[in-house]
C-alpha cells in the first residue's frame, strides 16, 4: 500500500514539473518574439554614401549617429538627422 501512495505522489510531482517546463518554455518563446517584434522598430538609413573605395565590413548607430567600419581599418562616424560624415576615425592594427 506504502508503494502506490508513493507512485501517486511521484506522478503528481512529474505532472508538476511538466505543466512547470512547458510554461518556462512558453514563456521563452514570448519573450523572443515581443524582442524581434522591437528590432522592426529601430530606424536605419535608406541609403550610406561610402567615400570612393571604401567597402563596408560592420555596422553600428547610436542615438544621433550611425558608423560603418570599412575594410580599409577605418571608422566612419555619420549624422543621424543630415547624412553628413562627422568623423573619421583611423584604426591602427599589429
Amino acid at each position: 500500500m506504502g508503494e502506490v501512495r508513493h507512485l501517486k505522489y511521484l506522478k503528481w510531482l512529474v505532472t508538476i514539473l511538466t505543466v512547470t517546463m512547458i510554461g518556462g518554455v512558453l514563456t521563452v518563446v514570448v519573450l523572443l518574439v515581443m524582442q524581434f517584434g522591437t528590432m522592426n522598430a529601430i530606424a536605419l538609413p535608406d541609403e550610406v554614401k561610402l567615400p570612393d573605395g571604401a567597402e563596408a565590413v560592420a555596422f553600428t548607430q547610436g542615438e544621433t549617429w550611425f558608423a560603418v567600419v570599412t575594410g580599409d581599418n577605418e571608422i566612419l562616424v555619420f549624422s543621424r538627422s543630415t547624412g553628413a560624415l562627422q568623423q573619421r576615425v583611423q584604426i591602427v592594427g599589429d
